[in-house]
């Protein structure tokens, strides 16, 4: 191993009254490309300013080659002092020279001469970038870099990077940019750190491992109280299992719609059936949209039907806002009409998220200061709801000012979740979230019982998540694609694939004959999804009727019968949904 250019030995810092963490040893060796992982508020941002030597710890030495010029990229820079975003780009004493901000900003696609006080999210962002990436580091420090950044930035930007000669270490919640980039990975985890040479790609396998290990360690341990505490850490592990069968449903429904929307023919005939009219909540007939002499959308024709989960993909300023607003009811088109379903109730968590009040505390925002929270028409018990959105219990009643920009984005989809509604509008909502919440907030789109309208350039969360794509290239088009967004870009980076697939080129040969279930496992892969149902059904009873507070002081043995009930169904749901996850992938590798 080659020595390191940058490391902290005994690193420790102490935040409000306790450690945020102790005793970390770190390294960073000079071609070193480290994901840097963690939940929200492990202290991952205040890492990386303690690696730039923005900030000094409590304790331990850091050391750093000579002539090293570490650099880093912030979430959220100070535009306010400066005029313009060049101005902010070249300030300092470390400020780079003009022209070489100008050269990356031509390629990033900024003008540098914008007022910093009006420029977008994105626009401060690419900004940040050209300064960061001026200064020609040899370590990179980089904090959220993709966050309001669009498609083709991205893409520019993960090019810089891999031509890069230098060490960097990012954040991101990105799991395709991490995925791409990096060969090393750091995880930052309740105060300490763990670091192993591979890239973000073997984090899941590695972390699950992690995890089994001490899933086994705290089956031997007696305090129930430290359980609890491992179920917080480690639950999200079964969640992602759970999570494959998520994606094999998510599967059957894209297919049900590249039936629908597949060719002309078909979209017509889908168009004129009965069944599907009925289900359409929202319908676009040969709309248009253009503001001054530019189209936005041009003559699109799509049926939005009960269930979907459409994503909009498109370069900033390719109308993806406008298009979702169409859609929504929110402006009319110049042509053409929208039609909305009279019955859709909508929620919209948008990228300029309603600031809650820092005084209020997470007991005031989701139960307006009592115990029990209504979750769509469903009470539950506030400590218990908390948990589901991954939160320790124990929060309850800290103000939100105390909690980090991802635990308080965490709060906002926790309380809006909770609605009842049957169309759900997010714009942008992977910002501010660590890779965990990300796979919770997969989680609860696909149990939606209604319709989801998301835009978003997260490519890896619209590849888990949508049924259809919607993809704008900024000349007014719409490309309507069944499925993500690698679906979306096949489309559009092979304009040819279907017809050399029509050529007549000869099929594949026939499988060779393949092995079946055992008898019960065919039967349990056949009968299981329903007794999940039942027990779903028997603990939604039970939840309503702990969900009366005055139970314990009535019947205190009932009220403990249908506690200790309720834990034995949801380990038993949990072992009956791990069961036939692992038939489904045995079935699928069978055919």
């Amino acid at each position: 191993m080659a020595a390191p250019i940058l490391s902290y030995e005994g690193l420790g810092l102490v935040q409000g009254s306790g450690w945020l963490f102790r005793d970390l040893d770190i390294y960073v060796g000079e071609r070193d490309r480290l994901a840097l992982i963690g939940r929200n508020g492990a202290g991952k941002t205040t890492l990386l300013k303690l690696l730039a030597g923005r900030l000094d710890p409590d304790k331990g030495k850091r050391t750093i080659v000579p002539g090293t010029h570490v650099v880093m990229l912030e979430q959220e820079p100070d535009f306010r002092p400066f005029a313009t975003l060049m101005d902010f780009a070249i300030s300092g004493d470390d400020g780079p020279p003009e022209h070489e901000v100008a050269a990356i900003a031509d390629q990033l696609g900024i003008d540098m001469s914008r007022t910093a006080a009006s420029a977008s999210g994105g626009e401060r962002r690419r900004a940040a970038l050209a300064r960061a990436l001026a200064q020609n580091p040899d370590v990179l420090l980089l904090d959220e870099p993709t966050n309001h950044l669009d498609l083709a930035a991205i893409d520019w930007l993960e090019s810089w990077l891999a031509r890069y000669t230098g060490a960097f270490v990012v954040i991101s919640h990105d799991r395709t940019f991490l995925t791409r980039l990096t060969r090393q990975t750091l995880w930052l985890d309740r105060g300490s750190i763990r670091r192993k040479e591979i890239g973000f790609g073997g984090f899941e396998e590695w972390s699950d491992a992690v995890a089994a290990e001490e899933a086994r360690a705290a089956q031997k341990l007696d305090s129930k109280l430290r359980l609890e505490a491992h179920w917080l850490e480690r639950g999200v592990t079964a969640r992602r299992k759970r999570n494959q069968g998520r994606l094999e449903k998510l599967k059957e429904m894209r297919a049900t719609r590249a039936a629908m929307i597949g060719g002309p023919g078909v979209a017509k005939l889908g168009l004129a059936n009965d069944d599907v009219r009925s289900k359409s909540v929202i319908v676009a007939e040969d709309v248009s949209k253009s503001f001054g002499d530019r189209t936005i959308i041009k003559n699109l024709d799509f049926r939005v039907q009960r269930g979907d989960r459409i994503g909009i993909v498109g370069a900033n300023g390719a109308g993806k806002s406008t298009l979702l607003k169409l859609l929504t009811g929110e402006i009319e088109p110049d042509s053409g009409i929208i039609t909305l379903a009279p019955t859709l109730d909508g929620i919209i968590i948008d990228q300029q998220r309603s600031l809650m009040s820092p005084d209020k505390t997470v007991r005031d925002i989701l139960a307006d200061g009592g115990d029990w929270v209504e979750v769509r028409g469903v009470k539950k018990h506030i400590q218990g709801y908390l948990k589901e959105f991954l939160f320790d219990p124990g929060v309850v009643e800290a103000s939100v000012g105390a909690l980090s920009g991802g635990e308080r984005s965490r709060l906002l989809l926790a309380r809006e979740f909770a609605r009842e509604s049957n169309l759900l509008v997010l714009d942008e909502p992977t910002n501010d979230l660590d890779l965990e919440t990300l796979d919770l907030l997969q989680e609860v789109i696909a149990d939606y019982a209604g319709t989801v309208l998301l835009v978003s350039h997260d490519r890896d969360f619209l590849d888990r998540t949508v049924t259809v794509t919607l993809g704008l290239d900024g000349s007014g088009k719409v490309d309507i694609v069944a499925g993500g967004y690698a679906d979306w870009e096949a489309k559009r980076t092979k304009p040819n694939a279907a017809k050399t697939k029509a050529s007549g080129t000869a099929p594949p040969p026939p499988p060779t004959a393949r092995k079946k279930l055992s008898y019960k496992d065919q039967r349990d892969y056949d009968l299981l999804p329903a007794r999940i149902e039942e027990i779903e059904t028997e603990m939604a009873g039970i939840e309503t009727e702990l969900s009366d507070g005055a139970l314990f002081t009535r019947d205190s043995a009932r009220f403990n019968a249908l506690t200790a009930k309720l834990d034995t169904l949801r380990e038993e749901k949990a072992t009956a949904e791990d069961r036939w996850l692992a038939l489904a992938e045995e079935v699928e590798a069978l055919g």
